[in-house]
């Protein structure tokens, strides 16, 4: 899973995310949000570590 802020807003799985808010989603989706511009992948500190 990864943690995401969505720059647009979009529903996925019938669920309505906001354009600034933080969620988590499947990694393979996140990584396609971000090629499109959809959401940017948040990097935790721990794993930057």
């Amino acid at each position: 899973m990864a943690k995401i802020k969505m720059l647009v807003q979009s529903t996925y799985n019938k669920e309505l995310l906001r354009a600034g808010k933080i969620y988590e989603i499947n990694d393979e989706t996140a990584k396609r949000w971000q090629i499109s511009k959809i959401a940017e992948i948040i990097e935790d500190e721990e794993k930057a570590n």
